[in-house]
């Protein structure tokens, strides 16, 4: 019985990749029609009797959606990790997702090396607050296994009533510790920016961005004009798991400014094939960046530090971001389902591709194991006692951030000077 379920699930998933290509992009890949349908018509065929052979002598009855259903689910998880089928519960929690309000644990997840792992926590949810690390690997969700689990099943596990507890066995790679960890679920509210701010005894302006959503670059912009006459600023990326490009793409405007390229991407399918431009003549930022990044950065994250990096407008501090750089199109289906489909990869202005490569900073400086438990310690502090007087942690990162500029200024300080002292006498 599990040879002939394993060949008809073989059969199954040629047949659907076969019917999805043809279906999707057929008009668009110059195929040779004749024969592409002599073999749809083959496999179309072949499908249909493993169909009726599954549903005569399986040893219980099963219908056709059943078997249409796991098949599409198997034929997308092999794929790629972030290509899914989603059938319509779950393609009514990926739009909830997307609405910026949702019940959950505030994480955002990937499969990553066969493992579910998190990209990272979003600051003030449940998970932030449980002290879930960006880089934990997920291993069991309620004391089920999570191995060969989709991204879509791992949400629908993980979200659920506002109040209610799910139980989660972690490891964490960076120490080898397991770890079970009780988490109630919330409503999540994602805000953008944080801590916008004069860095104390400096003229230097500092910035977090959470997540990139609606609004973010009208609220860094004013923001950064907030600021007024500084000599320096420091835009913070770390454990930004992204968010939509446009916004990844309007942030990137202030910054490079010039109408000039910053992101790119290419797929198969010609109409994939998209450069997108920054819309500002010039840049709204014209003293010395620094844009402090992760391995908890990732996607539109990597989009703004990649092109401000390729475009020498700003020195990237930290350490590797993340590598997630592919593009996911929704192709809804007629009966309320829908597909997930990776169908390009991102890439910077210079050619260089994000997806499973990352950034590599300019400057490397890993935290050390004290300076993230300050950096929380003090984060939950601030949530805690929003009345609290601002302040801000220098951690090693940041204090080199700092360091880097005040380096810049007195450089360009000292060339306006000569430039002075060098004028012809009258």
């Amino acid at each position: 019985m599990k040879r002939v379920k394993s060949n008809i699930i073989n059969f199954i998933l040629l047949f659907l990749i076969l019917l999805g290509i043809s279906l999707c992009f057929g008009n668009q890949m110059k195929l040779n029609i004749a024969d592409s349908k002599n073999e749809l018509y083959e496999k179309l065929q072949l499908f249909a009797d493993v169909l009726t052979i599954v549903k005569k002598n399986y040893m219980r009855e099963v219908s056709s959606k059943e078997l249409i259903y796991g098949a599409l689910t198997g034929a997308l998880q092999s794929l790629d990790p972030h290509s899914q089928f989603m059938d319509p519960e779950m393609y009514d929690a990926m739009k909830v997702e997307t609405e910026g309000v949702f019940g959950g644990l505030g994480i955002e997840i990937t499969i990553r090396d066969g493992a579910l792992t998190v990209i990272s926590p979003m600051e003030d949810t449940p998970a932030f607050r449980a002290g879930i690390k960006a880089g934990d690997k997920i291993l069991k969700i309620d004391d089920e296994s999570t191995e060969n689990i989709t991204l879509m099943e791992a949400v629908k596990k993980l979200r659920g009533e506002i109040g209610s507890q799910v139980n989660l066995t972690i490891l964490r790679p960076a120490t080898k510790e397991f770890l079970d960890i009780q988490i109630i679920r919330a409503e999540i509210k994602v805000h953008a920016v944080r801590e916008a701010r004069i860095i104390p005894d400096t003229r230097i302006g500092y910035v977090r961005i959470l997540h990139f959503q609606e609004e973010t670059a009208d609220e860094l912009e004013k923001a950064i004009k907030d600021f007024g006459d500084i000599e320096g600023m420091v835009l913070d990326l770390r454990n930004n798991p992204g968010g939509l490009l446009q916004e990844a793409v309007r942030v990137s405007e202030l910054f490079v400014g010039g109408e000039r390229l910053v992101v790119y991407t290419e797929g198969r399918v010609p109409d994939q094939n998209i450069k997108y431009y920054s819309k500002r003549k010039e840049k709204i930022v014209s003293c010395p960046l620094v844009v402090l990044v992760n391995d908890g950065s990732a996607s539109a994250s990597e989009i703004v530090a990649g092109a401000i990096q390729d475009w020498n407008e700003g020195v990237i501090v930290g350490v590797k971001t993340f590598g997630k750089g592919s593009v996911q199109s929704v192709i809804p289906l007629t009966d309320g389902s829908a597909l997930r489909l990776t169908t390009a990869l991102y890439f910077l202005p210079k050619g260089r591709v994000i997806h499973e490569k990352g950034i590599d900073p300019d400057v490397e400086i890993t935290l050390s194991a004290k300076d993230e438990e300050e950096i929380i310690k003090y984060r939950l502090e601030h949530l805690d006692n929003p009345e609290e007087p601002e302040k801000i942690y220098l951690d090693s990162q940041l204090s080199r951030a700092v360091d880097i500029i005040k380096g810049i200024s007195v450089y360009i300080e000292k060339k306006e000077n000569n430039k002075e002292e060098l004028k012809p006498a009258a």
